[in-house]
């Protein structure tokens, strides 16, 4: 496969267009044409891209690319360890940020629901399929405590939980990664408990102060789903060599 009939597949699967994000989405660094093997991973750290070097591919396909809005332009220390070795050994870099957070059945949001045996998943926002948060409801209503340890079971990673309330919880909302501001929203709405990746101080006032259970589960825990999805769809639907690698990251 041509790397520009890579491009329009994940393009055309993902249509990066139809979201506002923070980073470029598709190609961010050219490398070989032909595409035969392709390493994916979360992040485009260093230990991915020695991995992709490693394994010979000439495409390392990521959700967390480089070239972030908010990041320096200069190309020194990290950045340009990174962009050397990908630039030395011919590797193409691709990421997808926010297009493969909301994909409604590749995306990292589906694909968390899906692990933890969530039903009647749809947006937050009725009617709005590019809507970053997801709600939908547990099989069975459980405790706090019980739905921490579903989640570090199926993450294996024990998340952070804010008791908001003593009800059971049955109703969900979630984004992952970053997305931790979003609780607010899921309080308007009545839910009974909100995750996401990361949390911050103020977190802890939103939920007691709003009655809604929270879960902290970890940034890079919810996201390996996305991109480790897309890689199984490229090696099913189009017969390429994809593999995963997983930085061990606690955040």
């Amino acid at each position: 496969m041509q790397r520009e009939e890579l491009l329009q597949i994940l393009d055309g699967l993902l249509k990066p267009w139809l979201v506002k994000d923070y980073a470029p989405n598709g190609l961010q660094v050219e490398g070989r044409q032909t595409i035969q093997k392709i390493v994916t991973a979360v992040t485009a750290d260093q230990h991915a891209v020695d991995a992709a070097v490693q394994a010979g591919a000439d495409t390392l396909l990521v959700h967390h690319g480089y070239f972030w809005k908010s990041e320096p332009a200069v190309i020194t220390g990290m950045k340009h360890r990174r962009l050397k070795a990908l630039l030395m050994n011919d590797i193409n870099l691709i990421g997808y940020h926010l297009p493969l957070d909301i994909h409604p059945g590749l995306g990292n949001n589906v694909q968390l629901a899906q692990l933890l045996g969530v039903e009647n998943v749809r947006p937050l926002e009725a009617g709005n399929e590019t809507c970053l948060v997801l709600r939908g409801e547990l099989a069975q209503p459980m405790t706090g405590v019980e739905l921490a340890q579903l989640i570090s079971a199926k993450l294996a990673r024990d998340p952070l939980h804010i008791p908001g309330h003593q009800r059971p919880i049955r109703t969900l909302a979630w984004c992952t990664g970053g997305a931790q501001d979003f609780i607010d929203e899921a309080a308007a709405a009545g839910i009974d408990a909100f995750l996401s990746g990361e949390v911050s101080e103020r977190t802890y006032h939103s939920a007691v102060e709003q009655g809604i259970d929270y879960f902290a589960c970890g940034h890079h825990a919810t996201e390996r789903g996305g991109i480790q999805a897309l890689g199984e769809y490229l090696a099913a639907e189009h017969e390429l060599d994809v593999s995963f690698v997983d930085t061990p990251n606690p955040v």
